[in-house]
């Protein structure tokens, strides 16, 4: 032992010597002037409100800022009893020009200025993907077809009305709201999709929160919000092509031509494919896994932006032909939830936060027009899911909840929206204003729920008292 340490101690004592020996000499050899600038650097202030402003820094800086931001509004709706998806759009909201540019400039002026915006729109891009691939991975065909005919008849219902009342509404909205240059027809059908959207995530976290998952409520409302969802966004993706061809013709028959093709490979040759890999694995996600899984993911949204459309649409369609295991399916979505709804979709609301203004609502007029899309939403979804429900067999009681549910947009509704804001279809009072009919119409959720079932819990209360 107490020769391992003269050795030790002779190592590092030689090692001293000849690092000492080799720093002489490069003095030597090297005039100090040449090394003047290090010096300097060295000697200068270690942080500067300059050193703050560096790329990096500056995007860390805004990190930090808004996963503290979203997660404090998240906990903060939990506590109000409202989802947490709430609280982090509100955050991003509250980060935006709406109150922090507005009462304090100079920190959002620092926190978020023009150079950085294009880097926080790519990772919330990624953080999009990652959320619309989730959502395809729990879209159960199995579970869909025990529910069809409800399913079916409530979900289209619930689509067709509010997407009338969204192209009727466009009519009035058309001439002060649309930006310039973009066609009545390319408005009036962003304008009923956007009226017409379910939040599947959020709905489903709902019925979760409230003990329905096993009811047969619960289970006709997830089946209504699965074919609301792939209804909805298959009328966006026709919209989305239209604008991106610039009408009908050669491009838009392009268009169309390749997402067939796509979709035909990913239903019959990727899904088979993945159901070989997955079957080798035996209900284990291995690195191996997730590596196939992501290389179709990546793949997917790649080609479905290629095309034109958007890179969500296959993303969405990647999680959809997901074999259908329940276990290994979980597995995928709590390994990408982990990184996606703490980290990288906290930055989507907060970019959604800094492009909506709700100062530009600076007018009665323009609140009243904002009041109407509010209540025409309401009354295109609520409305129509509720009495789609009540003629197909439901109950007053549960045609009113599933309508209640069905109202629900949230996330859905801003990935939907920052589309269209994208394309240029919608200005940015539109959007300003649609932002706030999806907060508002998913707040309603749990509150409408509770007064549907008030007399319910009324006479229970006086039955356990009796």
């Amino acid at each position: 032992m107490q020769r391992r340490v003269l050795v030790y101690a002779i190592v590092i004592a030689a090692s001293v010597v000849t690092i000492a020996a080799l720093l002489h000499l490069g003095a030597t050899w090297f005039p100090a002037s040449s090394v003047a600038a290090v010096r300097d650097a060295a000697q200068a202030p270690l942080m500067t409100a300059d050193s703050l402003r560096r790329p990096l820094a500056l995007l860390i800086i805004q990190l930090l800022v808004i996963v503290l931001a979203t997660q404090m509004g998240g906990h903060l709706a939990t506590l109000a009893g409202q989802p947490a998806v709430i609280g982090e759009i509100a955050a991003g909201l509250v980060l935006g020009p709406s109150l922090v540019g507005q009462f304090w400039p100079a920190a959002y002026a620092f926190l978020f200025p023009d150079a950085s915006l294009d880097i926080l729109k790519l990772l919330s891009q990624v953080g999009v993907i990652l959320f619309m691939f989730g959502v395809g991975l729990q879209f159960d065909v199995a579970h869909l077809r025990q529910r069809a005919p409800t399913a079916i008849a409530v979900s289209h219902f619930s689509i067709v009305v509010p997407f009338v009342l969204g192209v009727a509404a466009a009519l009035a909205l058309y001439r002060r709201y649309a930006p310039p240059g973009v066609p009545f027809h390319s408005f009036a059908l962003f304008m009923g999709i956007a009226l017409s959207i379910t939040a599947f995530p959020v709905l489903a976290r709902v019925i979760e929160e409230r003990g329905l998952t096993r009811t047969p409520l619960g289970t006709t409302a997830l089946a209504c919000a699965a074919v609301d969802d792939v209804t909805a966004w298959s009328l966006l993706a026709v919209v989305v092509t239209l604008v991106s061809a610039g009408g009908i013709g050669g491009m838009l028959a392009f268009m169309v031509s390749a997402l067939a093709i796509f979709m035909a490979v990913m239903v019959w040759l990727v899904r088979p494919w993945l159901g070989r890999v997955f079957g080798r694995v035996r209900g284990t996600l291995t690195r191996g896994l997730t590596a196939h899984v992501l290389v179709v993911l990546l793949g997917a949204a790649l080609l479905t932006e290629v095309i034109g459309i958007h890179a969500l649409f296959g993303a969405f369609l990647a999680g959809a032909i997901m074999p259908p295991g329940e276990a290994l399916r979980q597995q995928l979505r709590e390994r990408l939830e982990s990184l996606s709804s703490v980290f990288l979709l906290p930055i989507f609301f907060a970019n959604t936060g800094v492009r909506t203004e709700i100062g530009l609502l600076n007018d009665a007029a323009s609140w009243a027009v904002c009041v109407g899309i509010i209540l025409t939403a309401v009354a295109g979804k609520l409305l129509g899911s509720m009495l789609a429900a009540r003629w197909s067999g439901s109950t007053w009681h549960d045609a009113f909840v599933l309508g209640a549910l069905m109202n629900t947009r949230g996330l859905m509704e801003l990935v939907a929206l920052n589309v269209g804001y994208d394309l240029g279809i919608l200005s940015p009072h539109m959007f300003t204003m649609l932002v706030v009919m999806a907060l508002v119409t998913t707040a309603m959720t749990g509150p409408l729920i509770d007064m549907a079932s008030a007399p319910d819990a009324r006479r229970a209360a006086r039955g356990a008292r009796r």
